[in-house]
């Protein structure tokens, strides 16, 4: 299938923001009397990608009011200093503007707040590759994936047109929301989730690199280019 639209998750797919979020969460922990619970930051990887307040709520098993408090302590951090320990997977710019060549619409679908998903993309020059970026409402803190994917695809005009559209995502949460608004999903590796973890879900395909992502999404043999790390 040739798509003419392509979705981007942001966090551990367009960037590695692990360490921003990994210690804003600790943070957010400590502030909440649960300092045990931040110790290992490889751990707290779980809050990359999907909402915050659901995320809160099952790693440290606060009731919503307590998961709405350790939001706003993340916050607190991240809004300042976490949201820039952050950068662009490599490849990641070279993709885009390979993409943006071959005239395909391009557009961030994101579970972080979006005015967050802008800064991102604006610091690291991202922005202008995209058609359309959206995240989450701020005032919505249980909105789900598929929810922006939905509010992206109606701004792309592609809401009757969904077979034309792909998403690319790290996480399961990815995968299923796209499932849920009927679109199929590439999962990448070089993120926050496991191969394993994508495929359960139901990716129809992983890539490990940014260069094996354009190869697949644009069609080019497995021997066309070459990953300039290898």
């Amino acid at each position: 299938m040739n798509y003419q639209g392509i979705l981007f998750d942001l966090d551990g797919t367009l960037t590695a923001s692990g360490e921003g979020i990994t210690k804003s969460v600790q943070y957010a922990l400590e502030k909440m009397g649960k300092p045990e619970l931040g110790e290992d930051l490889k751990k707290l990887e779980v809050f990359v990608g999907p909402p915050l307040l659901e995320q809160f709520m099952v790693y440290a098993g606060f009731c919503e009011e307590e998961a709405k408090e350790a939001v706003r302590y993340y916050r607190e951090r991240y809004n300042v200093t976490g949201i820039f320990e952050n950068k662009p997977y490599p490849g990641i710019e070279e993709l885009l503007g390979a993409l943006k060549k071959q005239g395909l619409i391009l557009a961030v679908a994101s579970s972080k707040p979006a005015p967050m998903v802008k800064i991102v993309l604006e610091h690291f020059h991202l922005d202008t590759y995209f058609d359309v970026i959206r995240g989450s409402d701020i005032s919505r803190p249980k909105m789900t994936k598929a929810e922006v994917i939905l509010q992206v695809l109606g701004e792309m005009g592609y809401g009757d047109k969904k077979d034309q559209v792909i998403m690319v995502g790290d996480r399961h949460y990815d995968v299923l929301g796209a499932k849920e608004t009927g679109l199929s999903c590439i999962g990448v590796t070089y993120g926050y989730g496991t191969r394993e973890e994508l495929l359960e879900a139901g990716a129809i395909q992983t890539a490990d690199s940014a260069w094996e992502l354009e190869k697949i999404l644009l069609h080019r043999p497995a021997g066309d280019q070459k990953n300039p790390e290898e």
